[in-house]
């Protein structure tokens, strides 16, 4: 795990990509847009195995509220526990920014994503459309 840097902005967004292909069938917005923009604001960090880029997350906080904006796991490596050591890395720096509080939003058509992030302490708030968001108190 590290924060990334500029030149991770191409391997994180295949690796975005990659990770959300089997869902295109479902009304997603852009799931990968805005990496380079994200990482320079420092707010990204990504696991490598072996030498290549197999995960990311973005997060953004204002005050004691974070948000979880995306976290993606190349299909090659899902299951393995990147995602969970991601968002415990995203949450320690959250934490020692003062955030007491991190928001999602899932799309309801991914069930194995709202059991996943419920099993790691997420609720849910709430439900517009196909989009439910969650919360989770630090």
């Amino acid at each position: 795990m590290r924060r990334a840097v500029p030149g991770d902005a191409v391997g994180l967004t295949a690796c975005i990509d990659a990770a959300y292909a089997p869902f295109a069938h479902l009304d997603l917005p852009d799931v990968s847009g805005g990496v380079p923009e994200d990482i320079a604001s420092g707010r990204v960090w990504v696991c490598e195995v072996d030498r290549v880029l197999t995960g990311g997350i973005i997060v953004s906080h204002q005050g004691s509220v974070g948000h979880l904006r995306n976290v993606a796991v190349s299909p090659e490596r899902a299951g393995q526990g990147i995602g969970t050591r991601l968002i415990e890395t995203a949450i320690a720096h959250l934490k020692e920014n003062g955030v007491e509080m991190v928001n999602l939003a899932t799309h309801s058509g991914m069930p194995q994503n709202l059991a996943y992030y419920a099993r790691l302490g997420w609720s849910e708030t709430g439900r517009e459309g196909n989009k439910v968001m969650m919360q989770r108190v630090l």
